[in-house]
């Protein structure tokens, strides 16, 4: 698997990501152990977690394997802070004693002294933007982290971040993909601008890039699931039906499978240093890995930009 470097960091990823948002709750752990042990042996590096998922018991199941499925050294780990959830509700608190709390959590739970990149999960209207950044600060010069970013922030947070943090931000988390492409307005900009390298999350549409969902709902989808599925349905209306058939038609020419395409074209984009891909089982994640991720002729991009561009 191609490697490549986070911004203009000296850290160095894996071009697809291994997301744990599933596990402890959807994937269990003999699954997950799978999922790893695969993810590894083909190359990968980065595993992506956060204290938010499943209420920490993800970042656990992951700490549980680490020097037992996978050595320590072989992964990459990053995790995040600042979000809680519960039910539908979702809270922020990126304060420091909430952040460098829940970082010591974190590290209790994946056993381990350090994580190699921390980020604050989303923008919190009500703490200084000073206040957040010196709790990441702290972080790193503790030796607890390695690298630091931010997550889910727009453009003019991410960019305003950079630029008043007394250290050097390293990468940027966000939704993008060919069904999601608000990035591309003001965020990439900012990231590219900033040096820092983009994680984008969900690039297959939250599963429906993968073209499952064409013609009808598989019962064991998301999609398919009361609690879930409402984290599916907004790409299963209006125009994504058009973007996936147009994936599909050029797939199809091109002999390849519609996630590779839809994975493809966006490691092609600028800023993206790495897909974090949320494979559920060891099936799902071999689809992912025996797509080839080549570049897709330029007529072939030029078109699935036309048909997916934001109105």
């Amino acid at each position: 698997m191609q490697q490549r470097y986070v911004g203009n960091s000296g850290l160095r990823v894996s071009s697809l990501s291994l997301g744990t948002m599933s596990w402890a709750g959807e994937t269990d752990e003999q699954d997950a152990a799978a999922l790893l042990h695969t993810f590894v042996d083909a190359g990968g590096t980065l595993i992506d977690t956060a204290a938010s998922y499943a209420g920490g018991r993800a970042e656990a199941m992951l700490g549980s394997m680490l020097n037992d499925v996978v050595a320590r050294s072989e992964v990459v780990i990053s995790t995040k802070a600042g979000l809680t959830t519960s039910g539908a509700r979702h809270s922020v608190d990126t304060s420091r004693n909430a952040l460098l709390s829940s970082l010591d959590a974190s590290l209790a739970r994946l056993g381990t002294d350090y994580v190699d990149l921390w980020f604050a999960q989303a923008w919190d209207p009500n703490v200084p933007l000073d206040e957040t950044l010196a709790a990441l600060e702290y972080a790193v010069r503790s030796g607890r982290v390695r690298y630091a970013g931010v997550s889910n922030y727009s453009g003019w947070q991410t960019a305003k971040a950079a630029a008043v943090a007394g250290f050097p931000l390293v990468a940027s988390q966000a939704e993008y993909s060919l069904l999601q492409r608000k990035a591309e307005a003001e965020l990439i900009p900012a990231v590219e601008d900033a040096g820092l390298g983009l994680m984008a999350w969900a690039p297959l549409g939250r599963g429906v890039l993968t073209g499952k969902y064409r013609g009808h709902i598989p019962a064991d989808s998301r999609a398919a699931q009361s609690k879930l599925a409402a984290y599916v349905e907004p790409y299963l209306e209006g125009s994504s039906s058009s973007v996936v058939e147009a994936v599909a038609m050029a797939a199809k020419g091109l002999g390849r499978s519609i996630l590779d395409v839809s994975l493809s074209w966006l490691l092609s984009q600028h800023g993206v240093a790495t897909a974090v891909v949320g494979a559920r089982t060891p099936v799902q994640l071999k689809e992912i890995l025996d797509a080839t991720l080549a570049p897709l002729p330029p007529e072939i991009a030029v078109a699935l930009e036309d048909v997916s561009s934001p109105a």
